[in-house]
């Protein structure tokens, strides 16, 4: 408990200027200034919720690796405003599948006014660090975690973001954003008084927000492959309803020897083949220049909640050791990269034929 109330008291007192500007910390209910909503358009990483009273909902996904690969963590904080309003932080243990939600009241959520960085109670996120203090005797949790060498995702004034020119597509019920590509973590976690090193560990960060997740989708997630390498990969391919209607989009990049491969529907890529059991997916997608095929294999799975008009009412399974294998050719079909990658996130959800190409 004393290294919980020093790192806290740390925590509050050394982000009091970000970017020689003062730092201020927002509730809900406040009015963050003017200027915060045209920055944070072209910012997906701050809080985008600074003007919703309902049917909404924000998380952040923080996924940790050992450095030895043994231990894989994921903690998401957020808030849902609903029929049920509160602040959140979810955890998964990817050893286990085992899986906690911890509420907190809304007014136990504030946000920076010129950054990425949240409180949940006593618990700190930002894009350079975190701190928890979580639950209670057997189910305790207190850690801290510094972030360093962070790739972020690239912003452009049409494209903010991994969604692109979709970022200004109106009436959408569900938007990403990509924090961290790949970082390094210093740091450790308590968990059940069991003490887990985190120092030269991998992380990786990225956000949803909006009214509902979509009725179905395909997600995955590794920076940890097996070659050693910074390579990072992410996928998503979802059934976004929109106006009345619903079309299959889908976004995601490889990180490959400090080149940035982008696909998504904007780019005018295209899913040629898509095959998926309860446990086993296999995705192979094409553009103009490349083919990325993708191969991924369950693991032990965890339940989560997800979002229905900004309630968390759905339970959803993600797996963090779940295998994955991807391939990126060039357009005569000569390998660039072929990697495979243990400790990855994956989720199946829904309905599969909704995503058929």
């Amino acid at each position: 408990m004393k290294l919980s109330k020093v790192v806290t008291l740390l925590l509050v007192i050394l982000p009091l200027f970000v970017n020689g500007q003062e730092e201020r910390f927002n509730r809900i209910s406040d009015n963050p200034g003017g200027l915060y909503g045209a920055k944070s358009l072209w910012n997906p990483q701050w809080f985008q919720g600074y003007d919703k009273q309902h049917s909404y909902f924000e998380g952040w996904y923080f996924k940790m690796v050992s450095a030895d690969g043994n231990h894989r963590f994921a903690f998401i904080p957020g808030i849902s405003l609903g029929k049920d309003t509160h602040a959140f932080v979810q955890f998964i243990d990817g050893q286990t599948g085992k899986t906690q939600y911890f509420r907190f009241d809304i007014n136990d959520f504030y946000y920076s006014s010129n950054r990425f960085a949240v409180w949940v109670g006593p618990n700190f996120f930002s894009a350079d660090s975190f701190f928890v203090d979580l639950g209670r005797g057997d189910k305790k949790i207190i850690g801290k975690g510094i972030i360093s060498n962070r790739v972020e995702y690239p912003v452009r004034p049409l494209s903010p973001g991994i969604m692109g020119w979709y970022r200004f597509v109106p009436f959408m019920e569900c938007f990403h954003g990509v924090v961290s590509i790949d970082h390094k973590i210093s740091g450790n976690l308590l968990i059940n008084n069991k003490l887990i090193s985190l120092e030269n560990g991998k992380g990786y960060i990225e956000k949803d927000w909006g009214k509902s997740m979509p009725s179905a989708w395909i997600w995955t997630q590794s920076n940890t492959f097996d070659d050693g390498s910074n390579t990072s990969f992410m996928l998503s391919i979802a059934n976004i309803p929109w106006i009345g209607r619903s079309f299959t989009g889908f976004l995601g990049f490889l990180w490959v020897n400090e080149t940035l491969y982008r696909f998504a529907t904007y780019t005018g890529a295209k899913v040629e083949r898509l095959n998926r059991t309860d446990d086993r997916i296999e995705v192979v997608i094409k553009d103009k220049n490349f083919t990325i095929e993708f191969f991924g294999l369950k693991g032990m799975r965890g339940e989560l909640l997800a979002p229905v008009a900004g309630d968390m009412s759905r339970t959803i399974h993600e797996s963090i050791d779940a295998e994955i294998r991807v391939i990126l050719r060039d357009i005569n079909g000569t390998i660039i990269y072929d990697g495979t990658a243990k400790n990855a996130g994956l989720e199946l959800v829904g309905d599969p034929k909704k995503l058929n190409p």
